[in-house]
């Protein structure tokens, strides 16, 4: 297969890395931080609760099976990465196999993602902050609504994470994370492992879908290519090492919450039941000081990147450069205020806020790994031929919230018009159009 098939889009144009100024290079250790920042959000704070609750111990497996999932769509993006630079990010990657119309949908299926998915991480930011008081559920929603109110002041400010405190949060998370599952082992017994299947295999199959919110931000690779000195060589190495460090947390929190909780594994804090466990009454406040670290700096990246991204979309205008900011932040505010209500008045949970945002990021990861297949060949290719049925598998099993993704991604091929701007203006919104766009 020659490099360029005859039945893809042609290649975009992209600025090479050598363009950057030498100082905006980043180490391989910077990039490896960016990367398990983007990968590992408050979510895996959450999320191994809601596992073990829809499937015991079974969780496990899903694990595993999303964990090897996340490695195929680790490969092709690590591929896209090198071979298309950052030309236009995820909305760049589909374009070059689906199309302008496609490349739209994904872009604006990532906004959207951004935008529902702050609240919901600050939810759960909220309910470790309320975990460390013994307070209930309205003050988690309370909590959680400073925390948004705060990210938000935080963009307007322009404050940015850079990879140097990136990899210090990185560390410290992994470090905690470590302590906690460690600390806590002696307490883990046998019989909770038992029944394995609670719920049967039905039970493994509705775990799937939200688990998915832990392993979105492989996207990232879009702007971090511009950014290393040697991206062929350098990419790989971080997309491994990530790949490596964020499946080590997994495995190891969910595996500890399955035996040491048991019975309680089900619970919104797993994090701070396992440093209870570990060190005591003063677990939960360590553990909540974790994830109100965490929560402002993956929604303040979150936030920056799709500002950009959404800035480059627009028509160019004298306030350039600053009214995706206000937009992204305006939306962010109207969308979160009325779910935090629904909430807090106990017509929603923060479990199912969760599929919302994962819905529209996994119909991103289906437009790039379906173009993947056109754009690719070799290994890569193959890699993403097995994932994309799977992504849109679990798409699909993230029931009502799919037809949000697929509203958001029509509106966004058939309504814009955005999509005949110059290829310059389009290679912009990828080099900040991504979680570490904005760091």
């Amino acid at each position: 297969m020659t490099d360029t098939p005859s039945n893809a889009r042609p290649r975009p144009r992209i600025r090479p890395s050598a363009a950057l100024p030498s100082s905006r290079h980043l180490s391989t250790a910077g990039a490896s931080a960016l990367y398990i920042g983007a990968l590992l959000g408050p979510s895996l704070l959450l999320l191994p609760g809601l596992a073990a609750r829809a499937a015991g111990p079974a969780s496990l497996l899903t694990w595993l099976a999303l964990l090897a999932l996340s490695g195929l769509i680790a490969v092709v993006f690590c591929a896209l990465g090198t071979r298309l630079g950052s030309a236009g990010g995820v909305a760049g990657y589909t374009a070059a196999g689906l199309g302008a119309r496609a490349g739209r949908a994904a872009a604006w299926c990532f906004l959207a993602g951004v935008v529902a998915g702050a609240p919901v991480v600050c939810l759960i930011g909220g309910g470790y902050a309320a975990a460390a008081v013994g307070a209930d559920g309205a003050a988690a929603v309370r909590a959680g609504l400073v925390l948004l109110a705060l990210v938000l002041a935080v963009r307007l400010l322009g404050v940015r994470t850079g990879a140097g405190l990136q990899l210090v949060l990185v560390s410290a998370l992994v470090g905690l994370v470590l302590f906690a599952v460690l600390g806590a082992a002696p307490a883990a017994r046998a019989a909770h492992w038992t029944p394995f299947l609670p719920h049967g295999w039905t039970g493994v199959a509705q775990a799937a879908p939200p688990l998915m919110f832990a392993f979105v931000g492989w996207e990232a690779a879009a702007s971090l290519t511009t950014r290393l000195r040697d991206p062929r060589r350098q990419l790989r190495r971080v997309v491994l090492i990530a790949f490596a460090v964020t499946s080590l947390l997994c495995l190891g929190l969910a595996a500890a919450t399955v035996a040491v909780l048991g019975p309680g594994a089900g619970g919104s804090v797993p994090l701070a039941d396992l440093m209870r466990a570990a060190i005591g009454g003063r677990g939960p406040l360590l553990a909540a000081g974790a994830a109100l670290v965490l929560t402002l700096a993956t929604t303040n990246t979150y936030l920056t990147g799709a500002a950009a991204l959404l800035d480059a979309l627009l028509p160019s205008g004298a306030a350039a450069g600053r009214r995706g900011s206000l937009i992204v932040l305006a939306a962010t505010a109207l969308t979160g205020v009325p779910l935090f209500t629904l909430v807090g008045t106990g017509a929603l949970t923060t479990s199912q806020l969760v599929a919302v945002p994962t819905a529209l990021f996994l119909t991103v990861y289906l437009t790039c790994t379906a173009a993947a297949v056109r754009v690719l060949d070799g290994a890569p290719r193959l890699a993403a031929a097995v994932s994309c049925p799977a992504v849109l598998a679990l798409l699909l099993g993230t029931g009502r919230p799919v037809l949000a993704a697929a509203a958001v991604a029509l509106a966004a091929a058939t309504l814009d018009r955005t999509g005949d701007r110059p290829s310059s203006t389009r290679s912009a919104a990828g080099r900040e159009g991504s979680p570490a766009g904005g760091v």
